[in-house]
């Protein structure tokens, strides 16, 4: 039933991932129909690379890995394509972690940052989702105050999963409204306590206040809070992922990655070079808009889908 379950989100992963997929083993056909692995095709193929999203850092030094043993050699499209899918899986294995609860502490506090429109309410709906099929028990803080429509949103995930949601009108205090969450959580014994926040990157300063407002007041109750800072990146912007985790980074102490929209985007690639450039846990990839369609994420899985390689 597992291998089959798995086999099923390999292939939702697979037609998430369809447009990066199709975009860069076209491309590597079009240039490696048994063709000499030369430097000019090596040049060919780390440019492909880079216009995959894989960033310039990464598709560097894949194409070296990919040189190694079969320099000057004919190779096909395909033998380029598996090897591209190891290199991108021993790329990813190190950060694709899951996200672990301390099943001593109750409740485990996880701040959702990121900015608006890359899915963070929907995000935290679908680990909610997650945890209470584990059976943990979850508490919502709709702390994007900012947005009336990210207040009902998380309200009607509570109601679809179980889970409680501490909410105030918009425009209310998130600082206020977290610190409230939190008590409600330990009140419930609850295992895990899901904060959104807003996501408004037009003025750093004050995005900076605002989510340093909230780690303060959380420490009040429970000095080791937050416990993890999840950032929620959107896969449609490629390369301007990259700036938003160096932008959240600054403002707060990311701990690990959601990756999401990958299915709505020829730019699934940016991920490698996220992973590259900052070696971040990414926790989960989602491709679609049900709670089933985020799930951990497995280095393995995504590499082969991505490169178009048979599971």
């Amino acid at each position: 039933m597992a291998d089959q379950e798995r086999k099923g989100w390999f292939g939702r992963l697979k037609d998430g991932l369809k447009r990066s997929t199709g975009q860069l083993t076209g491309s590597i056909s079009a240039v490696f129909t048994r063709r000499k692995l030369d430097d000019e095709a090596l040049e060919d193929l780390e440019e492909i690379l880079i216009r995959a999203d894989l960033g310039v850092q990464a598709a560097a030094r894949i194409t070296t890995e990919i040189a190694k043993g079969r320099y000057d050699k004919d190779v096909t499209d395909e033998e380029v394509r598996g090897a591209l899918a190891d290199s991108v899986a021993s790329t990813l294995k190190p950060v694709a972690l899951p996200l672990e609860l301390d099943v001593d502490r109750k409740p485990n506090v996880v701040l959702v940052v990121g900015v608006n429109g890359v899915g963070k309410t929907t995000t935290i709906g679908k680990i909610a989702h997650h945890q209470r099929e584990i059976g943990h028990k979850v508490v919502l803080c709709a702390g994007d105050t900012f947005r009336a429509a990210a207040i009902d949103q998380l309200k009607i995930w509570g109601e679809r999963t179980g889970a409680e949601v501490v909410a105030r009108e918009s425009g209310a205090d998130s600082a206020g409204l977290a610190f409230d969450a939190l008590k409600r959580a330990r009140e419930v014994s609850a295992d895990l306590l899901l904060i959104d926040t807003a996501g408004r990157l037009q003025n750093k300063a004050n995005l900076m206040a605002e989510l340093e407002k909230i780690v303060r007041v959380l420490k009040k109750q429970d000095e080791s809070a937050p416990h993890a800072v999840l950032l929620v990146l959107d896969a449609t912007t490629g390369q301007n992922a990259v700036n938003q985790v160096e932008v959240f980074r600054d403002v707060c102490q990311v701990t690990g990655l959601v990756m999401t929209k990958l299915d709505g985007s020829a730019r699934g690639g940016v991920l490698v070079a996220v992973a590259e450039k900052f070696g971040l846990p990414v926790h989960y990839v989602g491709v679609g808009e049900q709670a089933e369609d985020l799930r951990p994420f497995d280095a393995d899985e995504f590499a082969r889908a991505l490169c178009g390689v048979a599971d």
